[in-house]
């Protein structure tokens, strides 16, 4: 049954019906207004939310569907959440019946096997009607929550065997009634999570929502109903002939990559995604026939919906930014997901773990494929982290808080054809702003020892990946900790020639008797005092590092992004002077025969 209602849920909707015709001018300003709604809802959202992880780390998102399911607008948070919206709000369409739809309701979602992500994930969404009662559209917002009331706190079990494990499961659960609170519906879904901030996080969502809903009634209301259906038509429409117009320019042809993890949950070695990228005039399919599918697999299935988010977010980064991301992009490109597949896995399968893998390999794998179409926008969409160091404990007057790890850190920035990896925090998520050190020590009995990035953490290239930064935290009440340790023996992989980033390590109660390297996963108690230091991958080279401009090399080591050693032995450069009194240069005839004699090698070696 999950498999057909996939097929179901993921089928194309035809345009919305309307008689009134429109230009493109009054097409493009009520697409505007759409997305200032979407803006308006998601800031709402993160100014009222409780907890970092929305009000700082911005780990939301709005977006509109209209009345067949289609998303007509995503703007303002993580570009995953923008994707996946639809599918579980077209579960509830399929059953607005069922669930008495009308003015003034709000829902709330987080199935996987209905539309959704993992649960963590919550969907809060409130239909729109015009005066004469029709549907018009959807308003959504997503969320990331601290925690979903399964096993473990933060609904990430490395152990689970089942989606019930990881938490409470809501299909389609109606909050507001015509624009009262269900004070009963309400207090069960708050009872059903461990922390107090939760109350706040989901009423800011709830609030968010109905925001949006009352300025879409206005412009409904100013446009009429059949104004708003045919701009929405219209703005889909441009989005496919756009997207079909940057694939005609690419060469004909199939793109393969295949990317590993490291490992599951349970030990088993080199869990892999497999992407095939076809291109055939203006028509891009990206099936994933060939990935992993052995039944005792452990903690690494992405839902249905997730996968098909993933597989979008790296499309639109290959393509023109200003392309604007709806239901068009759907239209236009084929994505075939196996039926069993760790990507589209069978009912119940535990989805918690599978938003970070293998949902990162599929994007790496789709950009490694489109890079040999689309170079110069080749950077991978993805946070190879396995999951972060997620601290668990106790307040004196019994309770629970969490420092989910979602902090400030530089991993996985690559280099593109042109631009070195920048920035101090990953790109892989668009608008996700990694919290402050200062707010979580703030809210936690944590101290944050260091954060640096590196020396030579980038994978070398014509054009260098950014460093990953190495995070040490201490902890001051004991404290229970949990990580899933992978992209250590399949780290984040370099582009067109380029090498890879160093891998990923991590160390519990660093400079102690009983420091101990997590090689495979932890869930440890750690004493009061502890330190724990999280090495965090950096980003994959682009291009061959022999070709990087010498005097780029001298400046990288100036900056310490590179050592003076690897300058010699990675990219081919000899340095004069020395690093501690800034009097470096490049000794350019050296560098010369250097690089002459390591290209020599490299060919021979093949």
């Amino acid at each position: 049954m999950s498999y057909e209602l996939n097929r179901k849920l993921a089928a194309a909707r035809g345009p919305l019906p309307t008689t009134a015709s429109i230009d493109p001018v009054t097409a493009d300003i009520i697409r505007g207004a759409f997305e200032t709604v979407c803006f308006e809802s998601a800031t709402y959202l993160g100014r009222a939310a409780s907890s970092p992880i929305i009000n700082q780390s911005n780990e939301r998102n709005a977006a509109i569907v209209d009345a067949h399911g289609r998303l007509a607008m995503g703007a303002v948070g993580t570009p995953h959440l923008t994707f996946v919206n639809q599918m579980e709000t077209r579960w509830g369409l399929m059953n607005q019946d069922r669930y008495d739809w009308g003015p003034g309701d709000v829902f709330l979602a987080n199935d996987p096997d209905h539309g959704g992500g993992h649960l963590p994930d919550y969907c809060v969404y409130g239909p729109v009607y015009d005066e004469a009662g029709e549907l018009i559209c959807i308003q959504t917002l997503q969320a990331h929550q601290g925690d979903t009331g399964g096993k473990d706190p933060g609904g990430f079990s490395l152990d689970a065997t089942d989606v019930f494990t990881e938490g409470v499961i809501y299909p389609c659960l109606k909050l507001v009634h015509r624009g009262e609170l269900r004070r009963d519906v309400f207090d069960t879904v708050v009872r059903n999570n461990r922390f107090a901030t939760f109350a706040g996080d989901i009423a800011a969502m709830i609030g968010g929502v109905q925001y949006a809903v009352r300025m879409l009634d206005e412009l409904i209301a100013r446009w009429g109903s059949g104004v708003i259906k045919a701009a929405i038509n219209q703005s889909i429409e441009h989005t496919e002939k756009r997207v079909r117009e940057e694939v005609a320019r690419w060469p004909d042809g199939s793109y393969e990559a295949t990317v590993f993890i490291d490992h599951d949950t349970a030990g088993t070695k080199d869990v892999k995604v497999h992407v095939t990228c076809t291109i055939a005039g203006d028509q891009l399919t990206v099936d994933l026939t060939g990935t992993d599918d052995r039944p005792e697999l452990v903690g690494v299935w992405n839902t249905f919906a997730n996968t098909r988010s993933y597989v979008m977010c790296q499309v639109v980064a290959a393509m023109d930014p200003t392309i604007v991301k709806n239901e068009g992009y759907f239209n236009a490109i084929e994505i075939v997901v196996p039926e069993g597949c760790i990507a589209q896995p069978p009912p119940n399968k535990p989805a918690a773990l599978g938003s970070f893998h293998p949902a990162c390999e599929i994007t790496e794998a789709v950009c490694i494929a489109l890079s040999n179409v689309a170079p110069e926008r080749s950077q991978p969409q993805l946070y190879k982290i396995g999951m972060p160091n997620m601290v668990v404990g106790f307040d004196d007057n019994g309770m629970m808080w969490m420092d989910q790890g979602v902090d400030c850190r530089s991993m996985d920035v690559s280099a593109v054809e042109g631009l070195d990896g920048w920035g101090s925090c990953p790109s892989a998520l668009g608008s996700l702003i990694l919290s402050e050190a200062e707010d979580a020590e703030s809210r936690f009995p944590i101290l944050n020892i260091s954060r640096e990035m590196t020396t030579d953490g980038g994978g070398a290239g014509q054009w260098r990946g950014a460093p990953g930064s190495l995070n040490v935290k201490q902890v001051l009440k004991p404290t229970s900790a949990m990580a899933w340790m992978v992209s250590a023996e399949h780290p984040l992989r370099g582009m067109c020639g380029g090498d890879d980033a160093i891998p990923y390590t991590n160390h519990f109660e660093v400079g102690s008797d009983n420091e101990r390297k997590i090689a495979h996963t932890a869930q440890d108690l750690l004493p009061q005092g502890a330190v724990i230091a999280y090495q965090h991958g950096g980003g994959g080279g682009f291009g061959l590092p022999l070709l990087r401009d010498p005097e780029a090399v001298k400046e990288d080591v100036l900056d310490e992004y590179v050592s003076v050693a690897a300058a010699r032995a990675k990219y081919g450069v000899v340095l004069t002077g020395s690093l501690d009194d800034y009097t470096l240069g490049v000794d350019h005839a050296a560098t010369e025969a250097l690089r002459a004699e390591m290209s020599g090698l490299a060919e021979a070696a093949e």
